[in-house]
């Protein structure tokens, strides 16, 4: 991983934060570590196609689940969902050269908030509205005491930056 480009991409992060008026929201973490990731996602329509016009996300986890997930509502706009869709943990954490090992799971996560929220846009028949799985609601702090409540114990330290 290249330490600078990680640096960087901590300096410049990007769209942090939750999106209230988002049409698809996706949740993937891991109440035994405590990294959760969650992805908003707002479309819009360009030249006959739906396609992504803002992404944000809220991350409980490490420097490098932070910075892939801000590469990827960068890397993401603009595109289909089917587009965004075939793109893999290691294309959204790509700009950071090869991640170590232990760090692999930064970028699945952020695949998976990303594939999670592009999945909950799916709209039963007769509905105006996407339908956000009901684990999707509130924030992620809920989502992370929820999971803890039923998976064991979570520890969440607060840290200074």
């Amino acid at each position: 991983m290249d330490e600078a480009a990680l640096q960087q991409a901590l300096t410049d992060t990007q769209n942090l934060g939750e999106m209230p008026d988002a049409d698809a929201v996706g949740t993937v973490g891991s109440p035994d570590c405590g990294d959760m990731v969650r992805m908003w996602i707002k479309y819009k329509e360009k030249d006959g196609k739906k396609v992504i016009d803002k992404a944000s996300f809220q991350s409980f986890g490490c420097q490098t689940a932070i910075a892939v997930a801000s590469i990827a509502t960068e890397l993401i706009r603009g595109k289909t969902k089917e587009e965004a869709l075939s793109l893999s943990a290691e294309e959204l954490s790509k700009p950071l050269g090869p991640l170590p090992p232990m760090k692999i799971h930064c970028g699945q996560m952020v695949e998976g908030a990303l594939r999670a929220a592009l999945e909950a846009e799916k709209k039963p028949e007769g509905l105006s509205e996407p339908v956000v799985a009901a684990d999707q609601s509130g924030t992620l702090a809920d989502a992370l005491t929820a999971a803890g409540k039923t998976q064991g114990k979570i520890k969440i330290v607060l840290t200074s930056q």
